[in-house]
Parts: structure tokens; C-alpha cells; sequence
């Protein structure tokens, strides 16, 4: 069950853990409608508006004679779990989907330690973009992607495939976006090299749209 909201009275803010899981379920319909738009629909059309202020533009298309090479890439495999070491993330992956709501669905709120991954789209390690999203926090303590504010550029991480294989990611950037200017093409949109979108929520947390504020995205791409 969701968390009170703090009082407005209230001089200092609530730990962030405490906060209600509702901002968790607004980001997960936001990430939903882009990645629906970018991987089932190839990014061709944009999707209807949620009362969010982003939404996903059209993929950019180039002529077979500019296309870029895919470069480095894997096979299709499930991924079983995601390291960083950095931050101490050690954590498994459960696959998501898009319920009849038309929204994705969320990895369950109460489990800290676990990340998902949009299975109908890419799977870290082939050509395009992978998503993978975790909770910052839940109602009771800080989550899995609580810390990934830390990564850096140059920074890695991996992922267990059930091929068998690891696949190693480096970080490009690690940008925070607010949610009424968040760029869904880059962040969604698809590409020929194999990359990763690590997405969570970030920012203030707003307690009259009980929503945090901002997203927080790692860019990524495989060694």
C-alpha cells in the first residue's frame, strides 16, 4: 500500500523512502508510452498524450548509404542480472510489459533489490537501446538505483545474460532531466549501436502532484 504524503505543515521533508510509491507509477506510465512508440511502433508515430509533459518524437531515419555500422554487438538473451560495481548494485531482472492499461508494468514496489527490463524491446547487448528501470526507493527505504546518481562518465557495469555471456557496458553520461523537458527521442529512440538507457526517478519530490520532479538517465554503451 502507498505511504502517506507528509503534512504541508511539515518543516523538513520526509525521508525519501517514505515517500508514496505513486511517483514510481507515474514515471513507469511515462517510460510506457515512449518505449511502446519506439520499439513496437519503430518509432514511426508519436504517442497520444498522457497529461505528461513529455512524449516520444519520431526515430530519426537515415538512407541505407548513411546509415552508421552496428559495430560491437550480441545475440538476442534474456539478462538474469545487473552488476555495478560501484555503487554495490547487484541485482536480478525481472521482465516487464505493457498491461491493458496501456501502461508498463512496474517491478513489484516492495522488492529493493531488483530491476526491469522492457522484454518486448531490445536486450542489452544487441543493436538498439535496452531499457532497464529500477525504483529509487519504496515506501519503507531506499531502492536498488538509489545511489546511480554517482556513476560517471567512464564508469562500468554489467549484465548476465542467460546465453551464458557478460556483457560489459561503459558509461557515456549520466544526465538528469526535468520531467516537463525529458527527451524521449534520445533517451528511447532506437540506434544501430548496442546501448543502454539506465532510467529512474530523481529531483525534488513534489508533494501536490505527488511526483518527483525530475528523471535520472545513464547512457551507456557496450565494450
Amino acid at each position: 500500500m502507498s505511504a502517506s504524503p507528509p503534512s504541508p505543515t511539515d518543516v523538513e521533508p520526509a525521508p525519501s523512502w517514505q515517500r508514496t510509491r505513486r511517483a514510481a507509477t507515474i514515471f513507469w506510465s511515462a517510460v510506457a508510452l515512449v518505449v511502446v512508440a519506439v520499439s513496437l511502433l519503430g518509432g514511426e508515430n508519436e504517442p497520444p498524450s498522457t497529461g505528461h509533459a513529455h512524449h516520444a518524437a519520431p526515430a530519426a531515419t537515415s538512407s541505407p548509404s548513411t546509415t552508421p555500422r552496428a559495430g560491437k554487438h550480441l545475440p538476442r538473451a534474456r539478462p538474469t542480472r545487473l552488476r555495478i560495481p560501484k555503487i554495490s548494485v547487484d541485482a536480478p531482472f525481472t521482465p516487464l510489459a505493457i498491461a491493458r492499461s496501456g501502461q508498463l508494468e512496474a517491478p513489484p514496489a516492495d522488492e529493493v533489490n531488483l530491476v526491469g527490463w522492457y522484454a518486448k524491446g531490445v536486450s542489452p547487448g544487441e543493436p538498439g537501446t535496452s531499457i532497464i528501470a529500477g525504483h529509487v526507493d519504496t515506501a519503507t527505504s531506499p531502492a536498488v538505483f538509489a545511489d546511480l546518481g554517482e556513476l560517471k562518465k567512464g564508469d562500468r557495469f554489467y549484465v548476465k545474460r542467460a546465453d551464458g555471456r557478460r556483457a560489459t557496458f561503459v558509461v557515456d553520461s549520466v544526465e538528469t532531466f526535468h520531467k516537463d523537458d525529458f527527451p524521449s527521442h534520445r533517451v528511447y529512440a532506437d540506434t544501430p549501436q548496442a546501448q543502454v538507457r539506465l532510467i529512474t526517478c530523481a529531483g525534488d519530490y513534489d508533494r501536490k502532484a505527488k511526483d518527483y520532479t525530475e528523471n535520472l538517465v545513464v547512457f551507456a554503451h557496450l565494450r
